[in-house]
């Protein structure tokens, strides 16, 4: 039996994680979380220990589980753009300081780690589509910190690579793009950069606010339902041997849309539910600029799309969710006593 370590476990990732795993194995996970609301119909599972807690405060706790566990999931992290630009400092200690311990940890006591890096360490690079292993990695100017993130993720990533050189470190890097799905972000305020994208949408139409396109709206990406996501990572726990010190790209090239089109399609896939139809067939799209909307720091990427060959011929993994029944699953969780 696996036994699998989740450092916050109540995330989106990890709380995706919990519900698949306990689904589909007999893997143990223990987990830790500063919150339980995304996984309390769990906490009862024989399989499944939580503890309600700060990585950050409970050193002993962190590092008796990593000895304990064979597969350790460090999962906190800051991933909002409207706070890189506003808070960097903060996205920077909590995504790589805090982090690199870990994966300390992991060199010492010899386990697998899988580190979630993320598609925005390619940044700006034009290859179309982006290769783990032999695509540029291309950030912006020093004064638009929106590239905080992507830096911190990507020193991240260069230094578990090094450990794996040259201590050994049995690693895993994936690279989410775009995973949408339930319990991504709270719906909770419609201030602007308060959620991500899709949730944003979300929000607003509930709220009968206008959706902001910035710079319009063209940008494209390619969204990936969590189920996906998430079974790609259960594919790297499954074959470890075929995992060990590789990068996975973990997207869905056929669902490449622009901003643009995600708000026109959220505002058809809305009108399917009574209460909010008429919100959403008065939903207005409007365009702002990306200084109004994000502040003065943000820089944007016109176009990101994966190349998932490698998780293809290595875990036999492809995704199965198209955009449109992606939507529906997710508004389904959101509004389905609503219909």
């Amino acid at each position: 039996m696996k036994k699998i370590l989740i450092l916050g476990v109540n995330g989106f990732i990890g709380s995706g994680m919990v519900e698949q795993i306990l689904s589909q194995t007999d893997w143990e996970i223990f987990g830790m979380d500063l919150d339980d609301s995304k996984i309390k119909d769990f906490l009862s599972h024989p399989n499944f220990t939580f503890v309600k807690g700060n990585m950050l405060d409970e050193d002993d706790w962190v590092e008796n589980h990593i000895k304990l566990c064979d597969v350790i999931f460090p999962l906190v992290a800051v991933a909002n753009p409207a706070l890189y630009v506003t808070d960097p400092l903060h996205v920077y200690q909590l995504d790589y300081e805090a982090n690199v311990d870990i994966v300390k940890l992991c060199v010492k006591h010899n386990k697998h780690l899988v580190f979630p890096s993320t598609s925005e360490v390619y940044g700006m690079s034009t290859d179309i589509p982006f290769d783990e292993y032999t695509s540029k990695l291309v950030t912006g100017p020093i004064n638009k910190q929106r590239w905080i993130y992507s830096c911190s993720k990507q020193l991240l990533d260069r230094v578990i690579h090094a450990y794996g050189l040259q201590k050994g470190l049995n690693y895993t890097l994936f690279r989410p793009f775009n995973w949408i799905g339930p319990k991504q972000d709270n719906l909770k305020s419609s201030k602007n950069g308060s959620a991500r994208v899709l949730v944003q949408f979300i929000t607003n139409i509930r709220d009968g606010k206008p959706l902001q396109l910035v710079d319009g709206g063209m940008q494209k990406r390619c969204f990936t339902y969590i189920d996906d996501g998430i079974q790609g990572l259960i594919e790297i726990i499954r074959q470890s041997d075929k995992s060990f010190q590789e990068i996975f790209n973990f997207g869905n090239p056929l669902n490449e849309f622009t901003i643009k089109e995600l708000a026109e399609l959220t505002i058809e896939a809305m009108k399917k539910y009574p209460k909010y139809k008429e919100n959403a067939m008065n939903t207005e799209i409007v365009e702002t600029n990306s200084e109004n909307y994000y502040g003065k720091g943000y820089q944007d990427v016109d176009r990101r799309v994966p190349s998932i060959n490698n998780a293809k011929q290595k875990l036999n993994w492809v995704p199965k969710v198209d955009m449109l029944e992606a939507l529906q699953r997710t508004l389904d969780f959101h509004f389905l006593e609503e219909k």
